[in-house]
């Protein structure tokens, strides 16, 4: 398996992604895959994991930031931009169709917890992806106005505005905005605020298990008000008759947001449920991941390659 660094334009901001090659020679053009990152996630963290290990499994796949965050250009940093994320996932197909060595025919979607739902609506909107599956499923706008277990005051999310108009009435008068902090500063903490689904995050993106130097740890305010106005799930009826597989560990508090998704698609369609995973052990955690990508491997070969 070879990595190549790539760039390639998304509306205008330029996207960085890692491209993984198989070692296995191939007698044409290769399927391929593009592969998004989770929430406050870069390309170096369980995106980039799954990537090569799909390209192990004969698969070109492209992993990348999105805009606005880790590599990526846009302004301002750290803005979870939903819209944009859709696009994100469109401007990765365009540039793969662009390679000699990948087949346009065999294009295929792989997102992971936030991308999991933008890569749902970017196949709904996009009839170049011929599959799409997902890996701990999460919407954020419903997670934001939510809660990850569904069951959030929406007190939380009003207050969540007012802080978001007042940091946009603040950018107006040449002020410094802020941002908002996405993590705690200690896992004691993270039980308090989300109980052991926190706790989880916490441990991967705050400790040397996950932890990144470009992992966004801050959300610019505006993403707040564009997650109030946003539904990944809206597309989802539009998936069919392309197959749609969505992998959840059995205790992922986030599962009810897969299962609304499935709900919604109207082709072919299955939830996988590994036994006793959480949401983020999907993450990175071997035992976990190699059902996942046994699975994955299975139901991209049969609509990519054997289909």
């Amino acid at each position: 398996m070879a990595q190549t660094t790539v760039s390639f334009d998304s509306a205008g901001i330029p996207l960085a992604g890692h491209l993984y090659t198989p070692d296995t020679p191939a007698s044409g053009p290769w399927p391929a895959l593009v592969v998004g990152h989770p929430g406050t996630s870069v390309k170096e963290q369980t995106s980039g994991t799954y990537a090569q290990r799909m390209a192990e499994r004969g698969f070109v796949t492209l992993a990348f930031d999105a805009a606005y965050q880790g590599e990526s250009g846009g302004l301002p940093r750290g803005l979870e931009d939903p819209a944009q994320r859709v696009e994100d996932f469109k401007a990765a197909v365009s540039y793969l169709t662009t390679r000699d060595d990948v087949d346009a025919d065999r294009v295929g979607l792989l997102g992971i917890c936030a991308s999991g739902s933008y890569s749902l609506a970017a196949t709904g909107g996009d009839h170049r992806v011929k599959a799409v599956a997902t890996v701990s499923t999460a919407e954020p706008a419903r997670q934001f106005r939510l809660g990850a277990d569904g069951t959030q005051d929406p007190a939380v999310f009003q207050a969540l505005l007012d802080t978001a108009a007042a940091a946009r009435s603040a950018a107006a008068r040449g002020e410094d905005p802020g941002t908002m902090t996405m993590f705690p500063e200690t896992a004691e903490q993270a039980r308090t605020l989300g109980g052991q689904h926190g706790v989880e995050g916490f441990e991967y993106y705050c400790t040397p298990r996950g932890q990144h130097e470009r992992s966004a740890k801050t959300l610019a305010w505006e993403s707040i008000d564009r997650m109030a106005f946003h539904d990944a799930f809206f597309a989802v009826p539009l998936i069919g008759p392309r197959p749609l597989l969505q992998i959840i560990g059995e205790r992922a508090v986030t599962a009810w947001m897969a299962v609304e998704a499935h709900q919604r698609a109207t082709g072919p369609k299955e939830i996988h449920w590994i036994k006793g995973a959480s949401h983020v052990d999907l993450y990175d955690k071997k035992e976990y991941i190699d059902l996942a990508i046994d699975k994955l491997t299975y139901f991209y070969t049969t609509h990519l390659i054997t289909g």
